[in-house]
């Protein structure tokens, strides 16, 4: 990923954080038909210099087969967006020279891929990521509320990925190439919109040294 100076971001604990809090990853591997996407929620373990991934695709996704072990995946975590007009820098009524842009924050994570068919892994796999995200509900829905049987026949359905990171690259393109007046505009801009998506991206705009 091109990564200007001023976006880079290589501090494992932000894009660990940054990947939690966007656990719904585009999965890229290389294989005999070419490059092939998935998209699959993941939990992020974070043992080792840069954390393992764990996910699940079905069983009828040819992903799992046809991709080449040798060579690396990639896993794509995308958050906020949002496109900044150059009507919210100041710059535009002082010298005209602006011009629009796309803000946005991406984590790549790279490392070898590893299929799983083990079906303990699988249920204490399905059972981590059913606790993280029902965490937050009243009354935590639980694998273990399914039929047992209805719950087997469905993990026979899936397979199990385990990616150890090898690599990571974090950019954050959120205005810090502006001057000080030009953020403030774009904060403002944001602000006005008032949408979830524009005050995220304020909220990072403002973050970001």
């Amino acid at each position: 990923m091109y990564i200007p100076r001023a976006y880079k971001e290589d501090r494992v604990p932000v894009l660990h954080k940054f990947m939690d809090d966007q656990p719904f990853a585009s999965l890229v591997t290389m294989g005999t038909s070419g490059l092939f996407a998935s998209h699959i929620p993941t939990v992020l373990e974070q043992n080792g210099a840069m954390g393992r991934l764990k996910g699940h695709i079905s069983r009828a996704n040819t992903q799992w087969r046809d991709y080449t072990p040798s060579v690396e995946a990639l896993a794509i975590f995308a958050g906020p967006h949002h496109y900044i007009t150059p009507s919210w820098y100041p710059e535009k009524q002082e010298t005209g020279k602006v011009v629009p842009t796309w803000n946005y924050a991406v984590v790549h994570a790279y490392g070898h891929l590893k299929v799983i068919e083990d079906a303990e892994w699988l249920m204490a796999h399905l059972t981590n990521l059913t606790r993280i995200h029902e965490a937050d509900s009243p009354i935590p829905w639980k694998v273990g509320d399914a039929p047992a049987d209805y719950v087997a026949s469905l993990v026979k359905g899936i397979v199990g990925l385990e990616m150890v990171i090898e690599r990571l690259e974090g950019k954050w393109k959120v205005s810090q190439n502006r001057s000080e007046q030009d953020r403030s505009g774009v904060a403002r801009g944001l602000a006005e919109l008032n949408t979830a998506e524009s005050l995220a991206m304020k909220a990072l705009v403002e973050k970001r040294d």
